[in-house]
């Protein structure tokens, strides 16, 4: 099966860096335009974009902070100023301000929750005005628009010392569940990633050495994943290959969804 995503212009948040600039290249690689936003980090993302531009694709980088409205509609309005369309939204920012609960501060709480939660929400809406205005593009894909969340397996599996951070990743489930029950007769697919353990910057600490045979007592398939898996995943479901899956979230996590401390406890 060959994808193509050849005449569509994709938005990655949060891709200077890990799942969003490995998700960025799989996009372009796939033949879509992609808006590569960041926050802090604009070298690595102008380097991105160059890299890709150099390849042949097509990518520009562009600075937000999603958890801003005033931002994040600034965004969109450059993409079509840049583009004329969008296509695919990648809602992928996020960060952690972890903490044990009794001291976890309220900025620590709200910084977690405005990136992580408010901020995919900022740029769905911002994402659906657009597809809602230009409805299904013939030729181009089967759908006017499409809204992958990344999100983790702590949607689902809860994290001690990670109470922000788990709480805004369940958020990002039932965002995407309702939207995507809200706006499918728009002929706008919404679906979900749902990560685990990730050869990314962020995991460093957990995948090398002593502490990454650790973490593979959680991994039933018996590796860390590289960030190529999500990306591979992203670019299916934001193709025509995935135009029946509606509402869905995808688990990349080698098993660890599973609970496979659980085996044998039968």
């Amino acid at each position: 099966m060959q994808i193509s995503l050849a005449h569509q212009v994709a938005l990655v948040t949060g891709a200077s860096s890990g799942l969003g600039a490995a998700s960025a290249r799989a996009l372009a690689a796939a033949g879509a335009s992609v808006v590569i936003n960041y926050n802090s980090q604009a070298a690595p993302a102008k380097a991105l974009a160059d890299e890709i531009n150099a390849s042949g694709g097509k990518a520009v980088a562009l600075g937000a902070d999603v958890s801003k409205e005033a931002d994040v509609e600034r965004l969109f309005a450059q993409i079509l100023d840049a583009f004329g369309y969008l296509d695919i939204l990648v809602a992928n920012s996020g960060l952690q301000r972890d903490a044990a609960v009794v001291d976890m501060t309220l900025e620590q709480w709200n910084t977690v929750i405005g990136v992580n939660l408010t901020g995919q929400f900022l740029c769905a809406r911002s994402a659906l005005k657009i597809f809602n205005r230009q409805g299904v593009r013939e030729g181009v894909s089967c759908a006017a628009g499409k809204i992958i969340h990344m999100s983790s397996v702590h949607q689902l599996i809860p994290w001690a010392g990670h109470v922000n951070y788990a709480t805004s990743k369940g958020g990002v489930e039932m965002l995407m569940r309702s939207l995507a029950q809200e706006v499918s007769e728009q002929k706008v697919r919404v679906n979900g990633i749902a990560p685990g353990a990730i050869r990314t910057a962020i995991n460093r600490d957990v995948t090398q050495g002593a502490a990454e045979k650790q973490l593979l007592k959680l991994i039933p398939y018996g590796r860390v994943g590289d960030p190529e898996d999500v990306a591979n995943a992203v670019v299916w479901l934001a193709s025509d290959a995935s135009d029946y899956v509606v509402g869905s979230t995808l688990f990349i996590d080698g098993g660890m969804s599973l609970y496979p401390e659980f085996r044998g406890n039968g």
